[in-house]
């Protein structure tokens, strides 16, 4: 079946229960999902009731959209995301983008749970993502040309929409936080990183590292969606710590730092136009 057939059989599910889209979703990652909580009047929509939707098998991922409005502004949440390493293909893996493109979203923030690349950074700081680099060297839009949502060949110069790092970064100066800026690497997973390969990523200009959102934001620039990209620092990579790296640590520490990123998210949409 072709992409744009799953994308409208999933459509019509997804329409009974959210006819009228907001303008922005927000992707909450590994810990992260409280934030669908603050949502007043929501309608939650489980991914496993959406057609062709690839429901997640990591803790911390509920596998959830959550509609509703905060402060007033319509919002909608996916809580949790699916992951290559899972064995979900690419396409899987980014069947949701193009379910909020094709919807009408305008806006998608992406929040991540990374590892620190960067020595100066510590766990719990929050680094808004200027640039990525996709050292997996795999791309979500191999395939035929017939069953693409948009360009063939989308341009990359700036992923991360300027204007809304502006925006991220006013919100940041409201609520006295610092906001590290930096570099996003993907890598496959589900192994974390060696000494030696942190060590390498740092060199070639990476600040942070995880297992996920670069093949979505790949689709979300296929199909003209403006991005903003937080990067949760919940661990240093290994050999900057001098402890072995488990994924329950980045559970608490995102669970730890949530409300600050919630706070920081709040914000940004209050200023958003």
């Amino acid at each position: 079946m072709k992409l744009k057939d799953k994308v409208s059989d999933a459509l019509e599910i997804i329409r009974k229960q959210i006819p009228e889209p907001p303008e922005t979703a927000v992707v909450l990652g590994s810990g992260m999902g409280g934030f669908a909580h603050l949502l007043d009047d929501a309608v939650i929509l489980n991914a496993s009731d959406i057609p062709h939707y690839p429901v997640s098998t990591v803790p911390g991922h509920q596998g959830r959209w959550v509609c509703g409005s905060l402060n007033k502004r319509p919002v909608l949440c996916v809580q949790g995301r699916v992951h290559h390493y899972e064995g979900y293909s690419l396409a899987q893996v980014t069947f949701y983008v193009h379910l909020l493109a094709s919807m009408g979203i305008k806006n998608l923030i992406l929040t991540t749970a990374s590892g620190g690349l960067n020595p100066d950074y510590k766990p719990g700081d929050i680094m808004l993502i200027k640039d990525h680099i996709n050292f997996a060297f795999r791309n979500p839009l191999i395939g035929p040309s017939d069953d693409q949502l948009g360009p063939r060949f989308p341009d990359m110069s700036e992923p991360y929409d300027a204007g809304l790092r502006r925006i991220a970064e006013q919100a940041a100066g409201r609520i006295n936080l610092q906001l590290r800026q930096g570099v996003f690497v993907w890598v496959i997973g589900p192994s974390y990183e060696t000494a030696a390969e942190v060590k390498a990523l740092h060199m070639l200009g990476g600040d942070s590292v995880s297992m996920s959102t670069v093949p979505e934001v790949i689709v979300a620039r296929q199909r003209s969606l403006r991005l903003l990209g937080l990067s949760l620092i919940t661990n240093l990579g290994t050999g900057l710590s001098g402890k072995p790296l488990s994924h329950e640590e980045v559970k608490l520490t995102a669970e730890a730092s949530a409300a600050t990123l919630q706070t920081l998210i709040t914000e940004t949409l209050n200023l958003m136009p």
